[in-house]
């Protein structure tokens, strides 16, 4: 009979050259696989945004382009997840753990009710994201969303457009460089700030071609150039929702300075405990227990 049991040197593992060493381990490693369904679901998203500017008038309008983002989404996101689990980067705790994070995102996502700007889903997205992993940040993404707006009520046509832009903002947390304690925290808060106005940016995308009048010196106007539509686009964004994006932005900060270093904490000991992509290894039943404290016969 034989037990299997993780290697104990990769239980704990840490980046090495970083002061305290920043854990390796996590959830969904983007490992070959899944940066290429990670790629083409960004690139989709890429079109689904920016159309306005590349695409001939005419060729989408916003009944049809929601659903087929929403459908081509769903099946990105999982592509993602079977790509991870091909690559050996998610296994059950890692699904469980994103599962307990969606939850709670979608839990916390009414609390602030986007009032004013201040939205409390992000900051989980931003500090899961820097610990478990790029590929876990932007599948964190998409199912927070997607889970609040099932709990809400939010599902529409701006749903595929949220979800894209929280995946961006959960992925984008995880590819930020190594970096410890205070300074961590601040750059996160940074980030956050950041990715709030980005964010807001995007988002006007998914409404702006079809919700103004098109007599309006800032609105969509079909066969100009890219260079004309970013204008009216950009003008559009800053007199419209610059103060909304600031008052995410403000609130991103505040909350990742306050509760950010407890979470990071938090979440690399869950991380070391749950001992995402520790290698499995065999060994007999006695050998096993001959490690323990001896348990009498």
């Amino acid at each position: 009979m034989t037990v299997a049991r993780p290697t104990s040197a990769r239980l704990g593992g840490h980046r090495p050259g970083l002061p305290g060493g920043a854990p390796t381990s996590v959830a969904v490693r983007i490992g070959h696989r899944s940066r290429w369904v990670v790629a083409m679901a960004s690139f989709l998203g890429l079109v689904a945004f920016c159309w306005p500017f590349v695409v001939a008038p005419g060729s989408f309008g916003d009944a049809t382009m929601a659903p087929l983002l929403f459908g081509a989404l769903l099946v990105l996101v999982v592509a993602v997840v079977f790509a991870g689990i091909a690559d050996g980067g998610i296994d059950a705790k890692a699904i469980a753990m994103l599962g307990v994070l969606s939850a709670i995102g979608a839990a916390l996502r009414p609390l602030g009710a986007g009032t004013a700007g201040i939205e409390t889903v992000f900051f989980t997205l931003v500090l899961a994201g820097r610990v478990f992993g790029p590929g876990f940040g932007f599948s964190l993404g998409c199912t927070t969303l997607f889970a609040s707006a099932l709990i809400t009520g939010g599902v529409g046509p701006w749903l595929p457009y949220q979800m894209f832009g929280c995946a961006w903002v959960g992925m984008g947390a995880g590819l930020l460089p190594p970096m410890r304690g205070r300074r961590e925290v601040l750059m996160l808060a940074a980030y956050g700030a950041v990715s709030a106005y980005v964010f807001g940016l995007l988002l006007n995308l998914s409404f702006w071609p079809f919700s103004l009048d098109p007599h309006s010196t800032v609105a969509y106007l079909p066969g100009a150039s890219m260079a004309v539509n970013a204008q009216r686009y950009l003008v559009f964004d800053a007199t419209t929702s610059l103060g909304w994006d600031t008052g995410r932005a403000v609130t991103n900060f505040v909350i990742i300075v306050l509760v950010g270093p407890a979470m990071l904490a938090t979440f690399r000991r869950a991380s070391r405990k749950a001992a995402f992509e520790a290698p499995v290894e065999f060994e007999p039943a006695g050998a096993a227990g001959g490690s323990g404290s001896g348990s009498g016969s």
